[in-house]
């Protein structure tokens, strides 16, 4: 059979399996609603604003706020500005603030008295503008990825012309994905006032995150669906909506094993964004290469990418564009670096790679060269109905995998500031007080029931602080890793574990043995305690009676 056979079955194998497969999706998905009537600011010279403006002779309003000078002196074309959207007004206020979205956007000026001001208000006695088309010769929001309804156009004409031709078809309700859910029950952010995981706040460039009362919150009209909050979430609390985690894996599964099964090829898979990516997808393409389209590229994360080998695919391609926001490459090139050293530890090739457009169409030789690796044996993934971390469970029941068809170490990768890891504590300065158990938010950490004791799960750690932070005596420390030893990872281990204090009056249990020293060493020697120092070795009751009848025996010592 010739490579040319060989391509056009394997493609129409492709063809085949993706047209039999699909993403299971919420069939009623959650929405945001836009509402506008049509008022429209535009900012920037008030030549170019007022020529913009009299393009769009439709709109219900149309305001200026020139914040630059003018950008050409010449006669004939000042004529022709002059005589341009006659009857809209222009303002000279300085800019203080742009905030919102298509419908809501609120815009704030210096007023000519002092003060700041509402440009709505003053100019068309609305709450708001509901589109803003922004000239400036730099953008007047700091964005990676601008709200609905903002058009930055600069001086550039084709930009300009774009948004003229889309703004009409901006007035009236409009619905939105609500692309992302927070789960506040398992968010490691904040516990208790205490700052724990940040991870999300740090990469999302439409800055749609933020964090409200000690609680992650997600504007759902400023979010664009980037992915990169889900991405980096290490314990799930934040996860995708369009398509869920779950769907995405089960669908990575059923797609690898049909095409599997038709060609005993171990196939590729490729993720890009449904826009400019699936533009450079084309039939073209290699017949091994799977191609999934997502909102944003980031909407993958580490897990399905190592999920995606451990089901039996040789390669995970992830192709980014010039459209994708430099927070969110930034964000999958760490990833990426940390899911490649996790292969190489293991001896695994380097099966993850981040391409350019070029690289889409320079495919044919990296693509050989993996077909030399060994072949994955695929596996099964389970879920554990009594996880508290799906994510962090498919991720390493992969990991274990791709580790039992290579090397099978057992040793630990030791990284910086990676949410995988240990918790150390200080054995002779911990009391067991247990205000780290009470604070953890994936419950890695554990006490010991009937026993004082205090006990950790390596694998549900995802290395938020929280503990460390929390704990009086400051005795806790984080050691992030990534530990290969599966039995030690998954193992329940004693932290520290001591014998009960037993009350010296009625031999109850009521303390730690520590706790108690720690007492009797804190306050032991002050002048208020000296006299009675043997009530900290009593249990609650104990202690009230022994009160009591030195009260009944000397009535007037409590005054003294």
């Amino acid at each position: 059979m010739s490579m040319r056979q060989s391509q056009f079955e394997l493609k129409q194998a492709r063809q085949q399996v993706m047209a039999n497969t699909q993403i299971l999706q919420n069939l009623i998905p959650p929405t945001v609603s836009y509402s506008t009537q049509g008022h429209v600011l535009f900012i920037g010279p008030e030549d170019l604003a007022r020529l913009a403006a009299d393009s769009l002779p439709m709109m219900v309003s149309r305001v200026i706020l020139a914040n630059e000078s003018i950008t050409s002196q010449d006669e004939d074309y000042l004529e022709k500005v002059i005589h341009a959207a006659e009857g809209v007004e222009s303002f000279y206020n300085k800019l203080k603030t742009i905030k919102g979205f298509l419908g809501q956007f609120q815009v704030s000026v210096e007023a000519d008295a002092g003060g700041i001001v509402e440009l709505s208000v003053v100019a068309i006695r609305q709450a708001h503008f509901d589109i803003i088309v922004d000239l400036s010769s730099a953008p007047c929001i700091n964005l990676e990825l601008l709200p609905a309804g903002y058009f930055y156009v600069g001086s550039d004409a084709h930009k300009l012309a774009a948004a003229i031709t889309q703004i009409p078809d901006l007035v009236g309700e409009f619905d939105k994905p609500r692309y992302v859910k927070v789960n506040a029950d398992i968010c490691a952010h904040n516990r208790n006032g205490i700052n724990g995981c940040n991870r999300c706040l740090n990469f999302c460039p439409a800055d749609a995150i933020s964090s409200i009362e000690q609680k992650i919150e997600i504007d759902p009209y400023l979010c664009h669906g980037a992915g990169s909050c889900t991405n980096l979430c290490p314990t799930g609390a934040i996860s995708y909506d369009l398509p869920t985690p779950k769907s995405l894996h089960s669908y990575l599964e059923k797609l690898i094993s049909r095409y599997r099964a038709e060609t005993q090829v171990a196939p590729v898979i490729l993720f890009h964004d449904n826009i400019i990516g699936s533009e450079l997808v084309t039939d073209t393409l290699p017949g091994d290469v799977l191609p999934i389209a997502m909102e944003e590229i980031t909407v993958a994360s580490i897990d399905h990418w190592f999920a995606a080998l451990a089901l039996g695919a040789r390669e995970v391609l992830i192709l980014n564009t010039d459209a994708t926001a430099p927070t969110l490459t930034q964000m999958l090139q760490g990833e990426l670096s940390l899911a490649n050293r996790i292969l190489d530890e293991m001896g695994q090739p380097q099966r993850l790679r981040l391409i350019s457009a070029t690289d889409l169409t320079l495919l044919e030789q990296p693509l050989a060269i993996s077909t030399t690796w060994p072949v994955i044996v695929p596996i099964t993934l389970v879920a554990n109905a009594d996880s508290h971390n799906a994510k962090r469970d498919v991720l390493y029941q992969a990991i274990d995998h791709l580790n039992s068809q290579a090397g099978a170490i057992l040793t630990q990768l030791t990284l910086p500031n990676v949410p995988y890891g240990q918790v150390k504590v200080n054995v002779e300065q911990c009391t067991l007080c247990m205000s780290c158990v009470s604070i953890c938010p994936t419950q890695a950490l554990k006490d010991g029931g009937e026993t004082p004791a205090l006990r950790f799960v390596e694998q549900d750690c995802v290395q938020c602080g929280l503990c460390e932070s929390a704990c009086p005596e400051n005795v806790i420390s984080l050691a992030p890793q990534v530990n290969f030893d599966k039995d030690s990872r998954q193992g329940l281990i004693t932290l520290k574990e001591e014998a009960p204090f037993e009350c010296i009056t009625c031999g109850s249990a009521f303390a730690t043995q520590s706790m108690v020293r720690k007492m009797v060493e804190m306050v032991g020697a002050h002048s208020a305690f000296s006299a009675n120092i043997e009530r900290l070795k009593m249990c609650g009751d104990c202690r009230v009676k022994d009160m009591f009848e030195d009260i009944l025996q000397d009535p007037e010592k409590q005054l003294r």
